[in-house]
């Protein structure tokens, strides 16, 4: 089958480093977000609380290891289907939880919020072609390719 891909996209997109930068570039956030946590443990707690979530400590507990555990996985290489599903169902419940925008009133607040949901919306579907390639790559690399 022919491809529409210029060859130096090919090359460029072929190349191991690109597969690397492109999985950092997804979980940087969630990674920065984990350390930065994980060293202000009272700031992680309260912004449980901000959000409502009960007992607050238990859930920064949560978050500080999906967001450190997930990233790990899908760096590796390994079990990349795991860390991209913790990872997507932790996203979808954040979205839920931090950007209700349907619940507030017409406003700056509400659209950064409905911005803010679906920019998380399409990180999970990062996290489901993260998981995809991974699992081709792996597939293809079994056949002898």
């Amino acid at each position: 089958m022919r491809s529409d891909t210029p060859h130096f996209v090919s090359v460029i997109l072929s190349h191991p480093a690109v597969w690397f930068l492109a999985r950092l570039a997804l979980v940087g956030a969630y990674l920065l977000g984990g350390l930065t946590k994980l060293t202000d443990w009272p700031g992680a707690v309260a912004e449980q609380a901000h959000f409502g979530v009960t007992p607050p400590a238990l859930w920064a507990a949560i978050t500080i290891a999906l967001e450190l555990i997930g990233p790990a996985l899908i760096l590796s290489g390994r079990l990349v289907w795991l860390g991209a599903g913790m990872l997507g169902v932790f996203t979808l419940l954040a979205a839920f939880v931090a950007n209700n925008f349907w619940a507030m009133p017409a406003g700056q607040d509400r659209f950064m919020a409905m911005n803010a949901f679906f920019e998380h919306i399409g990180l999970i579907g990062g996290f489901v072609l993260v998981a995809m390639i991974a699992d081709r790559r792996a597939r293809e690399a079994r056949a002898g390719r």
